[in-house]
């Protein structure tokens, strides 16, 4: 007895080591933990453009090297577009803001010398605020800049992920087969309808935020040419990398172009903060509900505080590549904690959980 009892211990033991030893081995790698995740999202949403493709009576061969094509074309435009035109322009942005947030600062001394002095006691101070400003700008820039200005390490990241996406796309059904084999004989076919319903989710995800992205981005060039703000491109192109990340994006990203236009009046600066306001109103209650209508609906709380976690431990990949974690996540556990055994968990009439027939 007490050796089977030393067996059993030994055994939690042993398992409670190999799971820390999991964690540990998932967090020194955990970079391509997110690359891989990354690569998994655009291969399945090539699979479904190579679905469509094999509709219209394209082979299965072809339709995956037009998809392929497509993605390298992409990455192609966009690395040469951020590496020629945007990395200057950053630069540039980098150093105009600081004089923005200067110009903040004195108009804010010339209102609270014209405000009852009571009120401006209740203020807070403006050398905090600014100051929280001038950290908050240097967080976003200095990841943006360091990651696109990077060459080497965005070319092997990207080469990386090219790779990844291309070898789950030829042959994706392996890998699926790899994961639901880790899962009990009788909840494997459960275990595919989850994945199903994940990849019903990521895509309706992908879909909603690329023309989410895309109309924040236009609108903002757009915006910001009329108003004659400066740098009117590379602030249209950081609200349309911004708008990856669901609220604190939105704030982030009028920053800039705010502190550029006071640079000019204040008058220009409240019209930037319309305009930024406007376009979000609109794509917030517009845009969004009607093409992210099958979406898995996030509290915002969960989603902030995840937010919050992943940009602190994993950077700036992690806070963009936060919300469809979560998607997934969440999914997991509504399907399996709350379909499959809370919902069906039955209660005895003495009051003891019953064991399910």
């Amino acid at each position: 007895m007490n050796r089977e009892a030393f067996v059993v211990g030994l055994g939690k033991w042993i398992g409670f080591f190999a799971l820390v030893a999991s964690l540990y081995i998932l967090w020194k790698i955990r970079t391509i933990v997110l690359l891989f995740f990354t690569a998994v999202i655009l291969a399945i949403a090539l699979n479904r453009l190579v679905r469509r493709l094999q509709q219209s009576g394209a082979k299965r061969g072809v339709a995956i090297a037009l998809a392929v094509a497509i993605l390298v074309t992409a990455i192609a435009v966009l690395l040469t577009l951020i590496v020629t035109r945007l990395s200057n322009q950053f630069q540039e942005l980098s150093q105009l803001v600081p004089l923005g947030i200067e110009q903040l600062r004195v108009g804010i001394y010339w209102l609270q010398a014209r405000l009852p002095g009571q009120i401006v006691d209740n203020l807070p101070s403006i050398d905090d605020l600014t100051q929280e400003i001038k950290t908050l700008f240097r967080w976003t820039s200095s990841h943006i800049y360091l990651w696109f200005s990077n060459y080497l390490s965005l070319i092997i990241n990207t080469l990386l992920i090219t790779v990844l996406t291309i070898m789950l796309l030829v042959n994706p059904m392996p890998y699926r087969h790899t994961i639901i084999s880790l899962f009990p004989a009788f909840y494997r076919q459960r275990a595919d309808e989850i994945l199903s319903k994940c990849e019903e989710g990521l895509m309706g995800w992908l879909a909603g935020v690329a023309l989410s992205m895309s109309f924040i981005g236009i609108t903002s060039i757009i915006g910001l040419f009329v108003l004659q703000v400066p740098l009117p491109f590379v602030n249209g192109v950081l609200a349309f990398i911004l708008a990856l990340i669901p609220y604190l994006g939105a704030i982030l990203s009028v920053i800039p172009p705010l502190l550029l236009a006071l640079l000019d009046s204040p008058s220009k600066a409240g019209a930037v903060l319309l305009l930024y306001f406007l376009i979000q109103q609109v794509e917030g209650n517009l845009v969004t509900p009607i093409i992210m209508e099958k979406q898995v609906s996030l509290l915002p709380a969960y989603t902030l505080a995840l937010l919050t976690a992943f940009g602190f431990f994993f950077g700036f990949l992690g806070l963009f590549l936060a919300l469809p974690i979560l998607i997934v996540i969440q999914i997991w556990v509504k399907e399996v904690l709350i379909k499959d055994i809370l919902d069906r968990w039955q209660t005895a009439p003495s009051g003891k959980p019953a064991d399910n027939p």
